[in-house]
């Protein structure tokens, strides 16, 4: 398969890239140029060690472009490109920036796919479970969930919208992946939780009740994997089947690392700290995978301590 990917250069799609790749696959990930290397695991673009190669295209996901015709002939689109939610505080401008970078280049994107004569199958284009809301306290949450009416829901709501032109498509299947909290080496959340661990200073965040809709990195992996491949469409969760409270994961954290879980960090320090960025630290969704386990998709690590066990424990 030829398939394209925005956002390769990301913690999720640097993994998604190479395992495409690892697996046979013809991958193009378009960049920016600045980090186009970081889509590979080696010094050179066709770094995979699989049957696939990668090939590096630079576009302007803020407007169309030559690049758009890369498009044409592709078997699938993945689209996971988008600034940072918790990188900058959340001023009007930044909110600004996290909306057109999601809502404009996948607007492009689909005016891609309708422009080209030789469509893809299948468009995945991203999106998250905070489509749920920040005040959906402890409700289990499925695709059928209504959505919140906070900064993040509203922009999730409207970044799935922005795919409308290729919905309309025939032919052309377009899916929804809403990713939760991403687990894994070497970025995501747990990086910024490992190292208070290691210095015995971890612990829940806030009052340790909001949920954590979690995912292994691998599975977030061969989820995007199985939306390619079968006829999944529409959203679909993208957390593993039990969710946990924050208390809870914390304290799996503290046994996985031999370490204590019992330095709270208080609600109103992580309001000094984010701001208004802290709502979406001090909440969280209960959001459970109904559509991809109705699809058939089985997981590699459906409990949380041995996805732990796998991310820490192993080199």
């Amino acid at each position: 398969m030829r398939v394209i990917v925005s956002g390769g250069t990301g913690f999720i799609g640097r993994a998604l890239v190479t395992h495409l790749c690892e697996r046979g696959d013809d991958v193009v990930v378009l960049s920016r140029g600045k980090d186009a290397r970081r889509a590979c695991l080696g010094p050179r673009p066709t770094c995979c060690r699989g049957a696939g190669k990668v090939e590096l295209t630079t576009w302007t996901p803020e407007k169309a472009g030559d690049w758009s015709k890369i498009v044409d002939g592709a078997d699938a689109v993945v689209h996971l490109a988008g600034a940072g939610v918790l990188d900058e505080g959340w001023t009007e401008e930044r909110k600004q920036v996290l909306r057109s970078s999601r809502i404009r280049s996948t607007e492009l994107l689909a005016e891609a796919i309708a422009r080209a004569d030789k469509k893809p199958r299948a468009f995945v284009s991203g999106s998250a479970i905070g489509y749920y809301g920040i005040d959906a306290g402890d409700r289990v949450l499925t695709e059928d969930s209504p959505p919140g009416t906070d900064f993040l829901a509203r922009l999730v709501v409207d970044w799935e919208n922005a795919a409308a032109a290729a919905r309309e498509l025939p032919g052309v299947r377009v899916s929804h992946p809403r990713i939760g909290l991403v687990l894994g080496r070497n970025g995501g959340m747990l990086e910024k939780m490992l190292p208070p661990f290691r210095a015995f200073v971890g612990g829940p965040v806030g009052t340790g009740a909001q949920y954590m809709g979690w995912i292994h990195l691998a599975d977030t992996v061969r989820a995007l994997e199985h939306a390619i491949d079968t006829d999944l469409t529409g959203a679909f969760n993208v957390t593993a089947p039990e969710p946990m409270t924050m208390e809870a994961f914390a304290h799996a954290l503290g046994e996985a690392m031999s370490r204590p879980a019992v330095l709270r960090v208080p609600g109103f320090a992580v309001k000094l700290a984010l701001g208004s960025r802290s709502e979406a630290v001090l909440n969280g969704q209960r959001a459970v995978p109904k559509r991809l386990v109705d699809s058939g998709f089985a997981f590699m690590f459906p409990e949380l301590t041995s996805a732990l066990a796998d991310i820490v424990t192993t080199p």
